[in-house]
């Protein structure tokens, strides 16, 4: 699976140079023109061009997403590295280079008030494996998957470009079984962090394996202090999310929607019993709602949960796996209420869909809270499509040529 670089900053705000960037549009933070945003809408779409290898995303800046085109050839900005992922937060947008083990970069980008993407900073990189947004940071997780029993923790502040704190968790504790606790992801709840877990081997030729295939875990840490206040257990599903997914949701009225796969392996092998489902922690709370569970897996006719996009108004869109039983393979989609436990194949979805823009960072939800987006990868060709949620229906918008759409993301300015 891939990792994230991701930005280390290890003293106050240290620039280092920036020679592979176009001059024309990069400007240093001290040279950024700061504005009153007007509320206009720019959507960024990272595409990673056909055809290539060890080349990363272009960055790809559009209007209106709902119509027309748009190529790779000859526009976009052209990142560093063969992966990299995106987080845009307090008028950022930042992009976050996997560096193979080694360090790599971040590089964030703000809009002029002519709506023009300028790069403003360019950072060395850290490798870390979660990364969310906690009321104005960045909160980054460094999670081994062997050896050091220590996973570190690191609060950047979003606006400053700093570290604010720094703090180690011992998932070896953390389990508690003999195993390690792997986060899946993290998510702000309240004052509070959220974190699934996975509960891992991490050693025999078997790192990802366990001996826990039906249980799920929730560590609840305190917030700025990142101390340990409990971990929330259950037994009637497998753990929540997946490596680099997050499992988590939270409602408008608080409420806490978690998702789990159900697709532990023990040395490679399939050992969850449990069914793909979707469990509750109620606001407020910080136990699993025993009234209430969603086996997905049932309404479905056997299809395992691959990731989720929570769209608002208690809608969530599943990408599923297409075959029943299956645990990979291509992407079939369902929209689900997560209070009345409807679910639905949406309608006008690609046959095949190969792959989906990132989830995790989709914040293209619209003003009237009717509409979101989502970009499919399908073997004719790569779109990203509207979808309905009051009807469960999906249509073609901008079409991306050249280039496999990897994420989309709004900003205002």
């Amino acid at each position: 699976m891939k990792k994230i670089s991701i930005l280390l900053f290890l003293a106050a705000s240290i620039t280092v140079g920036m020679s592979s960037c176009d001059k024309e549009n990069t400007l240093s933070a001290e040279d950024f023109q700061e504005y009153e945003p007007k509320g206009l809408t720019k959507y960024i779409i990272t595409a990673t061009p056909v055809g290539t290898t060890g080349i990363a995303d272009y960055l790809l800046t559009a209007d209106d997403i709902s119509s027309g085109a748009v190529s790779t050839s000859g526009n976009g900005k052209e990142q560093d590295g063969s992966y990299r992922y995106y987080l845009t937060h307090k008028g950022r947008f930042f992009s976050l280079l996997y560096g193979q083990g080694n360090p790599g970069d971040v590089t964030t980008y703000r809009l002029t008030q002519a709506g023009k993407l300028v790069l403003t900073r360019f950072f060395q990189a850290e490798t870390v494996q979660v990364l969310t947004k906690v009321n104005d940071e960045l909160l980054l997780m460094k999670v081994p998957r062997s050896g050091n029993e220590n996973a570190s923790c690191y609060r950047i502040d979003a606006l400053k470009s700093r570290v604010n704190g720094e703090k180690q968790i011992n998932i070896v504790k953390l389990a508690a079984n003999g195993e390690r606790a792997h986060f899946t992801w993290a998510t702000q709840v309240g004052n509070k962090v959220f974190a699934p877990y996975m509960s891992i081997k991490g050693c025999c030729g078997d790192a990802f394996g366990t001996a826990y295939p039906d249980s799920s875990w929730i560590a609840v840490f305190s917030y700025p202090d990142l101390n340990l206040e409990k971990v929330i257990r259950d037994n009637r599903t497998s753990f929540i999310g997946n490596y680099f997914n997050n499992g988590l949701a939270v409602t408008e009225n608080g409420d806490v929607y978690a998702y789990s796969p159900a697709a532990a392996k023990n040395s490679s092998k399939p050992t969850s019993k449990n069914p793909s489902a979707i469990i509750r922690v109620p606001h407020g709370t910080t136990e699993f709602d025993q009234t209430y569970f969603f086996n997905v897996q049932e309404k479905s006719g056997g299809h395992h949960i691959a990731s989720q996009l929570y769209l608002g108004n208690n809608k969530m869109l599943l990408m599923m796996y297409d075959t029943p039983g299956a645990l990979n393979g291509n992407l079939k989609m369902a929209m689900v209420d997560v209070v009345n436990q409807s679910f639905e194949w949406v309608k006008g979805a690609p046959q095949e869909i190969i792959s989906t823009s990132a989830p995790y960072n989709n914040n293209t939800l619209s003003d009237d809270g009717k509409t979101g987006y989502i970009g499919l990868n399908t073997p004719s060709g790569n779109w990203i499509y509207k979808i309905d949620m009051a009807t469960a229906t999906v249509t073609r918008g901008l079409k991306v040529e050249g280039g496999t759409i990897t994420s989309i993301t709004k900003m205002i300015y």
